[in-house]
């Protein structure tokens, strides 16, 4: 199956695009989704299928379709060099048209002392333009539609204005209303009267102009929900300096090459992903994870484009370009994410797609219900132009889809990349999180954690001769000891000598003085006791699932060194945080009993399930869903990615393997457990949003129809309240750019 994302031109409404994924569904092998808020399709096909036959079936709907065209340059140029059309311009430049000819004509018909004579000729003359001129754009739409045999929001809009400009202008003609001297209130309530007498070209020209300005802001809204994954794609730096034989030459950034060399001086942006070479410096990676403080980076250590140097000039070897960069995948999974739809949005798709002509059915029951029992044709029409108007369900089709750009925009922001919609439905039931250790509540590297030296003997002395000797081994425990003594004293002395004793520790020489370091055998072997203070010492270490590395110098033991996977310093936070949500955290290794107890007593875990195999996490994750738990899982390895999977939800640190960000529904860029948090909040808001927003559209139709019916809503009032849906509920949605991560 290959996939394709097509852009779908000459969408209105949400019954659109239902139309839209019903004609490219019903071709063989090809599976199709329209999201009627991005204006995009995500078709998977087969072999026998090719895009132009995908581009026809759109057109044969009635709709344009292409693939993806590359962003326009920074000047906003067509390729043939024209400026570039702004629909959203052009739909404001329309709406303003309409307001300002209709703002008389509605004033005209509200105010019975303001109707002078022949009033209503000139109402006709500036109504006209309005319906049919800024009008034009429903009623093509409407027209193409019935063409192919469809109707959509568009034709009840079409009928509805059409409908009472073609009144007015036969009651104006051939009817009293032409009169001199012609008056009528305005009335809230459609009163019985005179069929000939009657105009309403304010409700065609005010209903247009709340239609207009609805769509208005609905467009100009959807472009501001887009602007977290825009911002998200520029973010990238546009020209790199570029070593070429030693001599620096600016290039642009997109002509990169995996194992070029390139400079990054301070305060530029680093062009791409890759490993720093030469330098050291602060790297600034908040608009890529979230994270506020930046990360001190040197030789050796990888660094992801798009994110600033701080200070110091750097040299980076570029390592992945163009779509295999961090930036360009993540952008890709919310785009992914926006594209799709969640259950709730598949309902109020089904329920547009036959929406429309119940709608026109009960216009026109409700037109012959008046007319049968005497109520008049004025009433009659009144009704069912309010029944038509007020029952369009654009609002519906908005529901969801701009909750979900706005969301999942937002969650981009913040280091939270939610892979698809069905991910909310998740988030919403889960009760328990199974929490991997390391490299998830721990750091997942070795740390000293702390120093015990026997009385008489500096912390600093014991520090200074093991951190010197166990600076010369390349094994996790010994450059544990050795950053950790950098980190507190600085530099450190040289060593002579120096001797690896497989599987004990290390011996050598450091300013004049015979060291060594590691099991208590290796200073047995050189006739050195430990005394009962250190005895005991290594023994608490070892109870707390810890590592502790005996040092002996010049023939007498001086002190303990305990090193072990330490705690991310945000980890109790935020499992107090995950427990405030609902969620029973449950810590799961393959560590020790010893180890686990340990570091689940200090992050606040009562539930742990140690010495556990990558099979057996999957088995466990299995088991807790049998007990009736919903179940997330947060992880960051290989040896996490089946469970990522199993799991009801599955949420991967960004710090870690690929194989296991592929496998997750959540991924959390910050390597920082307050973000599974945060993460788990953003998608409850944004599914509280969406059903807070179908609420809203199917209440609201299923309110005002019966009272549109029983004559009790003036049109115009209708269209007004119509559009006010829309804007509420795309409104509505942008509340979640608000949205905060937790201090």
């Amino acid at each position: 199956m290959s996939t394709v994302d097509l852009e779908i031109g000459g969408m209105t409404c949400a019954s659109c695009a239902n139309r839209v994924e019903r004609k490219l569904n019903k071709l063989d092998g090809v599976t199709a989704t329209v999201n009627y808020a991005t204006e995009k399709a995500r078709v998977s096909y087969g072999d026998g299928v090719g895009t132009a036959q995908l581009i026809e079936a759109v057109e044969s709907a009635g709709y344009t379709a292409r693939v993806p065209q590359p962003a326009p340059s920074s000047t906003g140029s067509s390729d043939d060099g024209e400026p570039a059309a702004d629909p959203v311009r052009t739909m404001r430049d329309r709406l303003i048209l309409s307001a300002v000819l209709s703002v008389p004509v509605i004033v005209l018909a509200m105010v019975p002392a303001w109707q002078f004579d022949y009033w209503q000729w000139l109402s006709l003359t500036l109504a006209a333009p309005v319906v049919l001129g800024a009008g034009f754009p429903f009623h093509k739409a409407a027209w193409t539609n019935l063409r192919h045999g469809a109707a959509t929001m568009d034709t009840l809009i079409s009928m509805g204005t059409l409908a009472a400009l073609g009144w007015s202008v036969y009651a104006l003609f051939w009817g009293t209303a032409g009169m001199p001297g012609m008056t009528h209130p305005f009335e809230i309530t459609i009163a019985r009267g005179s069929a000939a007498g009657e105009i309403y070209l304010e409700v065609a020209a005010g209903v247009t102009t709340f239609i207009l300005a609805g769509r208005y802001f609905e467009a100009r809204s959807k472009r501001r929900a887009g602007a977290a994954l825009r911002a998200l794609l520029e973010l990238g730096a546009k020209e790199v300096s570029v070593l070429r034989d030693g001599v620096e030459v600016r290039v642009p950034a997109d002509s990169l090459a995996v194992g070029d060399h390139f400079v990054v001086r301070p305060g530029e942006k680093i062009a791409t992903d890759g490993v720093v070479t030469e330098g050291a410096s602060a790297v600034d990676r908040s608009m890529l994870t979230g994270e506020s403080v930046p990360v001190e980076v040197g030789a050796g250590d990888e660094v992801a484009g798009a994110t600033v140097n701080a200070h110091g000039r750097l040299v980076v070897r570029a390592t992945r370009v163009g779509a295999d960069t961090q930036l360009a995948q993540l952008a890709q999974l919310v785009e992914d994410a926006q594209s799709g739809k969640a259950e709730v949005q598949r309902l109020a798709d089904r329920v547009s797609g036959i929406f429309v002509p119940i709608v026109i059915g009960l216009a026109v029951a409700t037109l012959g219900f008046w007319l049968g029992t005497g109520g008049g044709a004025a009433t009659a029409f009144g009704a069912a132009v309010a029944v038509l108007i007020i029952a369009c369900p654009c609002a519906l089709g908005l529901a969801t889809p701009t909750a979900l750009l706005v969301g999942t925009g937002r969650g981009a922001q913040l280091g939270i990349v939610i892979k698809g919609p069905q991910v909310l439905e998740s988030t919403r039931r889960v009760d328990t999180v199974v929490l991997d250790k390391t490299g998830t509540v721990t750091t997942g590297t070795m740390t000293l954690v702390d120093v015990v030296a026997v009385p008489g003997v500096a912390d600093e002395d014991v520090l200074r001769l093991a951190g010197a000797l166990e600076d010369a081994s390349e094994h996790p425990i010994a450059r544990a000891v050795a950053d950790g003594a950098r980190m507190r004293l600085g530099s450190l002395p040289g060593v002579e000598d120096f001797r690896n004793v497989e599987g004990l520790g290390v011996q050598g020489v450091v300013d004049g003085h015979g060291v060594l370091a590691g099991r208590p055998r290796l200073l047995a072997d050189w006739s050195v006791s430990l005394p009962s203070s250190l005895v005991e010492a290594m023994s608490e270490a070892e109870a707390a699932g810890r590592t502790a590395v005996a040092v002996a110098w010049d023939g007498a033991a001086r002190g303990v060194l305990v090193v072990a996977d330490a705690v991310k310093p945000t980890s109790a936070a935020a499992i107090a945080r995950l427990r405030g949500l609902g969620l029973t955290p449950i810590l799961l290794t393959g560590d020790n009993e010893a180890t686990a107890r340990s570091v689940a007593r200090e992050v606040g875990i009562s539930e742990v399930v140690a010495e556990v195999l990558p099979a057996d996490k999957v088995d466990v994750v299995k088991r807790l869903q049998h007990e009736g738990k919903v179940v997330a899982m947060v992880g960051d390895g290989v040896n996490d990615a089946a469970a990522l999977a199993k799991a009801d939800l599955g949420l991967a640190m960004g710090t870690g393997t690929d194989v296991a960000i592929e496998a997750s529904d959540l991924t959390l860029v910050r390597g920082d457990l307050h973000a599974a948090a945060d993460a788990i909040r953003l998608s409850r808001r944004t599914l509280a949003t969406i059903k807070g927003n179908l609420f809203w559209a199917f209440g609201y139709n299923v309110a005002a129809l019966p009272l549109a019916a029983a004559g009790l809503l003036n049109p115009m009032l209708a269209g007004a309240a119509m559009a006010f849906s829309s804007v509420f509920v795309v409104t509505n949605s942008l509340r979640l750019r608000r949205f905060r991560a937790a201090a």
